[in-house]
């Protein structure tokens, strides 16, 4: 990535940072998540630990009315079944009926050829934001279904930098491919967000737990959404950052993660926050 530049001096993106974080300690937004079995915790608790309310409501029965008071929504379809694919495209639909942002996480897209019509068919009901690795998002713009690893990604975030564009052009959401660096574009400008540690990689579902702190984000700034996105990346992997100093390995990560985020300060945010235009 030697192709990157600093977009703004890191102190005056580190303090727009940190005014999105207290906005989002004082308002603590109700954010819907619709997500698999294997993030509900992580998810729910990283948006406990950054200041918002976390809400795992997924039946259809409930979406008309619970939506509508969510000041966000986040789609995640790693345990995709039948009836979460329902309420899922209900939700959306609903959530872009009123208005409010939303954000998919396209789990494993090119995995099958059930999982990929569900994804392209949340695409069609616009998205704000959609965020996922490399693999996920070149198969996502492509509609291609192939080999994979799950959800694992078996492609670096730049593989992917001319699909994330053609694809926010395409759906104009903000489009998020996570990586050693984070890129996040809106078809024409793209960010990098270089904050993390390699070993969150072993922890499951952290990628589905910074996609939900995006949602918080970005419904607090749904007209700043790229820069929301990047925000709300920078601030979990300088979470990561700081827990890894005091981990011994993924499972105490996992506890100084949440740990850091609930206590993450302005000095932190300002000396630690790295994001740059990628030309």
């Amino acid at each position: 990535m030697e192709n990157l530049k600093e977009w703004k001096p890191n102190e005056t993106w580190g303090l727009e940072a940190w005014k999105s974080l207290c906005r989002l300690r004082e308002l603590c937004p109700l954010i819907q998540c619709i997500t698999n079995f294997v993030s509900m915790d992580i998810m729910a608790n990283t948006l406990l630990a950054a200041g918002a309310s976390p809400a795992m409501v997924h039946a259809f029965e409930e979406i008309a009315d619970f939506t509508l008071i969510a000041k966000g929504l986040c789609i995640n379809i790693g345990t995709l079944t039948p009836d979460w694919t329902v309420s899922m495209k209900a939700a959306a639909a609903k959530a872009a009926e009123a208005q409010k942002p939303w954000v998919l996480d396209p789990v494993a897209a090119g995995a099958s050829t059930y999982r990929m019509k569900s994804c392209l068919e949340l695409v069609d009901l616009k998205p704000t934001v959609i965020r996922g690795n490399a693999s996920e998002i070149l198969a996502l713009a492509g509609a291609s279904i192939g080999s994979t690893k799950g959800v694992d990604s078996s492609h670096v975030s730049t593989d992917a930098l001319e699909a994330a564009k053609e694809l926010a052009c395409r759906t104009q959401a903000i489009v998020a491919v996570s990586g050693a660096v984070d890129l996040v574009t809106d078809g024409k400008r793209v960010l990098g967000v270089s904050n993390g540690v390699p070993l969150l990689q072993k922890i499951t579902a952290t990628g589905c737990a910074v996609t939900a702190l995006i949602a918080a984000f970005v419904a607090l700034q749904p007209n700043l959404a790229l820069e929301a996105t990047s925000f709300a990346l920078a601030v979990f992997g300088m979470a990561g950052e700081i827990g890894m100093e005091k981990a011994n390995g993924p499972a105490s990560l996992r506890m100084h993660l949440i740990d850091a985020l609930y206590g993450l300060d302005k000095e932190s945010v300002l000396s630690k926050l790295k994001i740059s235009e990628y030309h």
